[in-house]
């Protein structure tokens, strides 16, 4: 949850980019997030504290940049969805060839395992 929700202060969707950037840093790290502390003292950290989540070096960096946006602590300084959006573009590339590549191992490994000599 964003900062100002847990601290029960007015919010619009702005709260719903922090809570993206959370789930993208679970997908970027295969983590769970604050793991070790209990709610209360996740509300805490997040909400009183401004403390935020490690976003490991190894994350990419274009992900980490839009992690670190989404955490803004002021929610006007957040990214829209319509922003995120375009953002995420380049990254929807990078996935799909990755997929590809996937694929056309899978394939030839089939090949070779099916063929007969």
């Amino acid at each position: 949850m964003a900062p100002e929700v847990l601290r029960n202060e007015p919010s619009n969707e702005k709260c719903d980019v922090y809570s993206f950037g959370v789930i993208l840093w679970e997908l970027a790290t295969l983590k769970l997030p604050w793991s070790g502390m209990n709610p209360m003292q996740v509300v805490g950290a997040v909400g009183f504290q401004n403390r935020r989540l490690d976003i490991p070096k190894e994350v990419d960096p274009l992900v980490a940049r839009i992690i670190w946006e989404c955490w803004q602590t002021d929610p006007n300084l957040r990214p829209s969805f319509a922003q995120l959006s375009v953002a995420l573009k380049p990254l929807q590339r990078l996935v799909i060839s990755s997929h590809a590549e996937q694929a056309t191992a899978s394939l030839s490994q089939e090949i070779s395992v099916n063929s007969t000599p």
